[in-house]
């Protein structure tokens, strides 16, 4: 079987090696006493319990009515429906309404989250929800006094989240505490519930078999405030596993490998569903990395079935009484037998090579047995200047344990490494269980740093000293993401991706070219030596060490707490309400920006220094756009005023139009608004007075996060149509008083010269969304609601 068969033409069902490889798959939903018990949702949260009678009896409705096996996938999604009876449901048509376990926050787009539900006027949140303190902490020197600086500078948006946390009956994970994603999978994660996270890469915890999608903090205040989630019915793309991992491949090479077959928006609208005999070579944490980086290929989220796997890392985080209650209800964290998915992909572990990939898209996928070739003749700058570790998406102590060994086995031939070397701990679990257990030790005597217990340079939060910025230079990382100058805000920095066992390998080479399975190192006593292949702990034998507790707990009544934002702050604005719409169509507003190309959220709304204006909506603003390719003169942050014939920033441009009572619209092109979940490549563009984005296409989170904030998402009918836009154009959107969802949108055309063209748009939106429009946000929708029901 090739490494990366994959067929594409119908849905296909899983095959009969990988039906008999699962258990217990009857259509048939078990009777038992799932429902008599109560199982805590996490050891954090008293009266808080595991909902599996809620599952069970959605899905005895849902099959009666379907009457066709259904997928893993299908059945958690369809397991949280707000109302099983009358939901209407078809994959990648219907709009569902759901009812997740949790919410969880990071404490860049918490800011706002908790801005907003604030003006919700409730009490406490509706489910379990968590913040934590990961994103604003910036690598500098060293874990230590990179915390204390950040504590330092960050005091007022610390205090202001852990007191609304206090008030709101929300968990406060302090800084220092870790990556969201990885104090989720040892805490909150479980096998068959439902998350929805302010953070693309929430899908983490599908490593835990669990259906965690990442959406913009108006998505979480709905469900923190007791209002279901809207979420499109997802496709379903079965990746079939086979064979058995050995050697330098890892788990990170399965979406690696994965992200090169589907590219970066063919997951969009699917869940990634993970299948087949091979999946039992895989530790827990290892499926966690394959999920946390299915975000890069749009996916909504991907999940693994429940296995002994996921039963041994629930016991060795302290969740016995919660892995036993899985392993019952385990009837319904498997696939159906016949269960039919949207696309299938095969993949055959013992042929799969270790893999990098980038520069500058994480679906760019090379085998390493082809990458020095590709150095070469892409004239990518073969010395490799930095090598990076851990991140939310690599940061388990099983891969801690990998690459301490290749460390360990480069000190013993005399090595230090040639490139900078930095280790990121995923938490302070995981960061005091490997200073326990010498891999600290063992990094820092062959020159590697470790970093503090946060995001760091995988999101820009990195003080690089050793280029300058515009200067080419190659850094390979075990993050998730390498689009232009994500990591150090240099876009000549020529960023890839791969295992922490080949970035550990090369930092000793010093050299893009170098292969670890193929080539040799000089020792220090001029011996020549190959690594020999990885080897480490899926799990530590003395058990986990908690390390310093950096969990502060809600009160039981949280009434008393003030949480005081200071009206002279820079750092904290309280949100004033979007207009409401006019009611009339939107006529001869200037075409803001024209962008060219790849454009991510990231270019929309940047982050590294930007991050500390998270919670101030008029200062963070400013970067609006700023990064994104101007299509007419092949510059970034310099557009045409129409009103003064004057160039100037992008942000600039936008207020001067808004303060003029003049709206504007942005023209984008595929797969606009790709990358991070960040909603404030939303509420900026409508902040500065943009009514509509129309493009190629959008990601699935970007275009919701638009519809939230009363801004229209429009896509070009014929893409080719994107051509007949100018940056110098009006357009006008008209025919909006007579929409009626799955309507097509005129769009009408002035050219600065006088001469008028036109072309049609479609749009996923749907009447409730429709709402959200003519109320000027889905919050205005909300607030609206709350006072009549007052």
């Amino acid at each position: 079987m090739s490494s990366s068969r994959f067929l594409v033409k119908g849905a296909q069902s899983l095959s009969s090696s990988s039906r008999s490889s699962m258990l217990t798959r009857s259509m048939a939903t078990l009777q038992s006493s799932i429902g008599d018990k109560q199982v805590p949702m996490s050891n954090l949260e008293k009266g808080k319990f595991v909902n599996y009678a809620r599952i069970e009896s959605n899905l005895q409705v849902v099959r009666q009515r379907l009457n066709r096996p259904l997928t893993l996938a299908e059945k958690i999604v369809y397991g949280h429906l707000d109302n099983p009876h009358e939901q209407d449901i078809e994959r990648g048509v219907s709009y569902l309404k759901l009812r997740p376990d949790r919410v969880a926050c990071q404490d860049a787009t918490a800011q706002m989250a908790i801005l907003q539900f604030m003006s919700a006027g409730l009490p406490q949140t509706a489910v379990p929800t968590s913040v934590h303190c990961d994103h604003l902490i910036q690598a500098q020197v060293g874990g230590p006094k990179d915390l204390a600086r950040a504590i330092d500078i960050n005091k007022e948006v610390y205090d202001f989240l852990a007191t609304a946390c206090a008030k709101y009956g929300i968990g406060f994970w302090k800084p220092g505490s870790g990556i969201i994603h990885q104090i989720i999978l040892e805490n909150y994660a479980l096998p068959g519930l439902m998350m929805i996270g302010t953070d693309s890469h929430t899908p983490n915890a599908g490593g835990l078999g669990m259906v965690a999608c990442g959406v913009g903090g108006a998505d979480a205040v709905d469900v923190m405030a007791g209002i279901p989630w809207e979420l499109k019915a997802p496709k379903v793309i079965g990746v079939y596993l086979d064979g058995k991992m050995s050697g330098w491949t890892t788990p990170k090479d399965i979406i690696l490998k994965v992200a090169g077959i589907l590219t970066v928006k063919g997951g969009t609208g699917a869940i990634i569903e993970y299948h087949g005999p091979g999946v039992e070579s895989l530790s827990c944490t290892g499926m966690a990395t394959i999920c946390n980086m299915g975000a890069e290929i749009g996916a909504t989220t991907s999940l693994f079935p429940y296995n002994k796997r996921m039963a041994s890392y629930l016991q060795a985080t302290g969740r016995s009484q919660q892995a036993a209650y899985a392993q019952e209800f385990n009837h319904n964290l498997q696939p159906d037998e016949g269960s039919e998915y949207d696309r299938r992909i095969e993949i055959n572990l013992s042929e799969l090579e270790p893999h990098i990939n980038g520069p500058f898209t994480p679906d760019l996928a090379t085998p390493i047995s082809k990458f020095a070739e590709e150095v070469k003749k892409n004239n990518w700058p073969e010395e490799l200047k930095v090598g990076l570790i851990g991140s939310c998406t690599n940061s388990s102590y099983e891969d801690m344990s990998r690459s301490a060994h290749i460390a360990k086995e480069a000190a013993d031939h005399g090595l230090k490494a040639k490139s900078i070397f930095t280790i990121t701990p995923g938490s302070e679990q995981v960061r005091a269980t490997i200073a326990r257990d010498g891999f600290v030790d063992t990094f820092e005597n062959v020159g590697g740093v470790v970093l503090a217990n946060a995001c760091g340079p995988c999101i820009g939060q990195w003080d690089r000293q050793d280029v300058k910025k515009g200067e080419v230079n190659s850094i390979i990382s075990s993050y998730n993401r390498n689009f232009t100058g994500r990591n150090d805000a240099n876009p000549a920095t020529h960023a890839f991706v791969a295992s922490p066992d080949l970035v550990t390998a090369m930092t000793f080479a010093g050299s893009l070219s170098f292969n670890p399975l193929t080539d040799s190192l000089k020792g220090a006593d001029g011996k020549e030596f190959k690594f020999s292949d990885p080897a480490g702990h899926e799990l530590p034998a003395k058990g986990y060490d908690p390390g310093e507790n950096t969990f502060q707990a809600p009160p039981e009544d949280g009434a008393s707490v003030n949480v005081a934002v200071s009206p002279t702050s820079d750092r904290l604005q309280l949100l004033k309400p979007f207009k409401a719409w006019d009611g009339k169509d939107i006529v001869d507003a200037p075409v803001l920006i024209k962008a060219k190309g790849k454009c991510t959220t990231d270019h929309i709304s940047a982050g590294g220094p930007w991050l500390k204006y998270r919670g101030h909506l008029e200062n963070i603003s400013q970067n609006c756009l700023i990064g994104a390719i101007n299509a007419d003169n092949g510059k970034a942050n310099e557009v045409l005023n129409q009103e003064t014939g004057e160039y100037g920033a992008v942000p600039t441009v936008g207020a001067y139009y808004r303060d003029r009572d003049i709206p504007w619209v942005v023209v984008g092109d595929e797969n606009y608004g790709e990358g991070s979940s960040r909603e404030h490549a939303a509420l900026e563009p409508r902040f500065l007075g943009g009514r509509a984005v129309i493009c190629r296409s959008f990601a699935r989170i970007h275009e919701t996060n638009l519809k939230k904030q009363g801004m229209l998402p429009l896509w070009f009918k014929n893409p080719a149509d994107y051509e007949k836009i100018s940056g110098s154009d009006k357009l006008s959107i008209v025919g909006l008083n007579e929409f009626k969802p799955g309507q097509d949108i005129k769009v009408e055309i002035t050219h600065k010269n006088g001469s008028k063209d036109s072309f049609l748009t479609t749009s996923s939106i749907n009447e409730g969304q429709w709402e959200w429009f003519k109320a000027g946000s889905a919050l205005n929708k909300m607030a609206a609601a709350a006072a009549a029901r007052q």
